[in-house]
């Protein structure tokens, strides 16, 4: 078995593993932080922006400034974003049997790995994976396509010039591989390739490995994945139930954040809006379209008519707003059983509904059309992307960031102070199964502070509220040692402390025996091998076996079989009759013999006891015996006959040169210790 790391961002990542003669990807999350280095694309016109002098080298030998702007002492590249994707080249993407799709925010990166590495395989993932993700994508592809830029910035890429670049610039990874955004047509054909599972069901890959999803507690519709044969187990990511027994547990999903009270987070998010608002500022809120916003509005459906913003107007804005909103109410079998009831009383399972229908919550595909003329302030508004690099955000960063009055709240954890986690597990009690509520309040590693960099000076408040309510280090300790997988493999952010805490051993992990680090680009040979197969045997062919006991209550058969193998899967059959020879032309002898059928050689079982055989060695004229310790056995030198004989646990050697009569003698005299089967 071996495990391939694509990715260099564990909360993003993509694996794939290789067992039992099949290739499995595990996420394709993309890594867009990475547009970090972009200068944002405005809606309108940017006097700002545009005014941004071109940064050249200090030495004047080579200008980059068409493709390079300083900005507030930090260098940006004047170009459409682009994303890091998982590593191309470490294995031949073509051969990947499956992808494996633990929630919509791991599958961003589908459609560079479907559409562009001759993969023919099938894709599995929920159905709220799927059309949530399909909303992403959508979002992410109208946010570039309406705001092209023709220039495309490549000569910074260029090694020799990149590593005499300011940072973050020189620091980047991988920048020669970064690609522009997919098209549309590049979703629906990566999408199209998708497979629909449900919780718990069982697929079978090619007749080798077993899969499926369990209810991972993330988000709507998110997995864990349970990958097993007959004999062997791999858990991917986090569930307590289903890591029983497991050989190898793919480990991914601890907090960021694990000092942060997630209560305390919520109760900060709320007052600095109130205090906002009162103050007659208005509040941006940097989010997805889908995860977050449906619990922050959950959280501040409670909190507005206490804090008195009744009046006070609520705007989510995207692209695909009306629908996902629509989804997070559809998909009531994916809740927890509160949320369940609530549907049929009827009651929708979020309230963002009833915020919709008492006019509190508007939401609009962009900021053009109906809002301009219903838009009012003071307000709050909800909207992407929480890179602050495209979207309907920079818009609003154009717009409130010259007033101190206005506030923007990143829910998000900081990328600089990340420890770097994948998919996450909720601790909240039983409403963890199939419920997005109160399980994750957090986007991707985006850093607040390099976010609002090319917006500098900025005047406005920046409130930091990271939520996160994941798992961290003490509880996965705790959990590991009652499951007790034989294997855990992990990020290699995991096994040490953050650089900014070097003193802090809790926040890590400590296991015995240790756990198996990755990066990106590495290879992993794990450490068990399969030892068993499962092997079918026809009933015809059992009732023909006669078992002899070896000992009691032990009883063995020898058979001759043919075994078949296709798909995986064994089978033993009857070996079958040789067909009649045809009828020959010549005279027939009256009385023909039928052919001879040997009899197969019998199989011999047992050991061979050192004084027992000594003893019969010396009744039949063999005296003259050195014997020696070898390994797990004795030699035996018989020294008058020039002979020896090497008594293994599994093999018996006879060494005897030019007398065959002694050689057979003592041949017969092993085996009368030796049981025939």
């Amino acid at each position: 078995m071996k495990l391939y790391c694509l990715s260099g961002h564990p909360t993003l990542p993509c694996n794939v593993l290789k067992f039992k003669s099949t290739t499995i990807m595990l996420d394709c999350g993309l890594d867009t932080t990475s547009v970090l280095n972009f200068l944002p694309l405005p809606l309108v016109h940017s006097p700002r922006l545009s005014k941004l002098p071109g940064w050249i080298f200090k030495d004047g030998t080579m200008n980059l400034e068409k493709e390079l702007k300083e900005c507030a002492g930090r260098v940006f590249v004047d170009s459409q974003p682009e994303f890091c994707l998982p590593e191309r080249e470490l294995l031949d993407l073509s051969t990947i049997d499956v992808i494996l799709i633990s929630n919509y925010h791991c599958m961003m990166a589908l459609p560079y790995i479907t559409e562009h590495t001759g993969f023919t395989g099938t894709v599995y993932a929920t159905e709220p994976t799927l059309q949530i993700g399909r909303l992403l994508m959508e979002e992410l592809v109208n946010f570039m396509e309406r705001v092209p830029k023709a220039q495309a910035a490549t000569c910074w890429k260029n090694k020799d010039i990149q590593r005499m670049l300011p940072g973050p610039l020189k620091d980047a990874v991988d920048v020669w591989t970064w690609k522009r955004c997919y098209s549309m047509q590049e979703v629906n054909s990566a999408l199209s390739k998708v497979q629909l599972v449900g919780y718990s069901q069982k697929v079978e890959l090619f007749g080798a490995v077993q899969i499926s999803p369990l209810s991972s507690g993330y988000s709507l519709g998110s997995s864990n994945w349970i990958i097993q044969s007959h004999h062997e187990k791999v858990a991917y990511p986090m569930d307590q139930s289903s890591l029983k027994n497991s050989d190898v547990l793919i480990l991914t999903g601890l907090t960021q954040m694990p000092t942060a009270n997630p209560d305390g987070m919520l109760g900060e998010f709320c007052s600095n809006l109130a205090m906002t608002i009162r103050a007659g500022g208005n509040v941006l809120v940097p989010c997805y379209s889908s995860g977050v916003i449906y619990d922050l509005l959950e959280c501040l459906y409670q909190f507005i008519e206490s804090a008195n913003l009744g009046t006070t107007p609520f705007y989510f804005i995207s692209p695909v707003a009306n629908s996902s909103l629509e989804f997070s109410q559809i998909f009531a079998e994916w809740l927890c059983h509160n949320k369940q009831t609530k549907v049929y009383l009827p009651e929708p399972p979020f309230p963002h509904a009833e915020l919709i229908q008492t006019n509190k919550l508007k939401h609009y595909p962009s900021i053009h059309g109906d809002f301009s003329s219903e838009f009012r302030q003071p307000c709050v508004v909800f909207t992407g992307h929480p890179s602050l690099r495209f979207g309907d955000v920079v818009h609003f960063m154009e717009l409130w960031g010259k007033s101190s009055l206005n506030t923007i709240i990143f829910t998000g954890n900081d990328g600089r102070q990340r420890l770097n986690t994948g998919c996450a597990v909720s601790r909240l009690g039983d409403d963890r199964l199939k419920d997005s509520f109160r399980t994750v309040l957090s986007e991707p590693d985006f850093s607040y502070l390099d976010a609002l960099a090319p917006y500098q000076p900025l005047a406005m408040k920046c409130v930091y509220c990271p939520i996160d309510t994941r798992l961290n280090f003490h509880q996965v300790s705790k959990l590991l040692k009652e499951v007790q997988p034989l294997h855990v493999v992990c990020p290699e952010q995991y096994t040490q402390p953050p650089a900014s805490q070097s003193h802090r051993s809790d926040l890590m992990l400590e296991l015995q025996p240790p756990p198996m680090p990755y990066r990106r680009c590495s290879v992993l040979n794990l450490p068990f091998r399969r030892r068993y197969e499962r092997v079918y045997i026809l009933p015809e062919l059992a009732n023909s076996l006669v078992p002899t006991e070896v000992k009691p209550g032990v009883s063995v058969a020898t058979v001759s079989a043919v075994l078949h193998s296709k798909d995986n899967k064994h089978t033993l059959q009857s070996v079958p009759k040789p067909p009649p020879a045809p009828p020959s032309k010549k005279r027939k002898r009256v009385m023909e013999e039928p052919p001879v059928v040997l009899a197969p050689k019998p199989l011999l079982s047992g050991a061979v006891p050192l004084e027992a055989f000594l003893t019969t060695l010396q009744k039949h004229g063999i005296t003259e015996v050195k014997v020696e310790e070898a390994g797990d056995g004795h030699i035996l030198h018989l020294q008058a006959e020039d002979t020896l004989i090497q008594l293994e646990e599994d093999g018996t050697h006879i060494v005897c040169d030019n007398n065959e009569p002694l050689r057979a003698t003592l041949r017969d005299l092993v085996l009368r210790f030796l049981q025939k089967l």
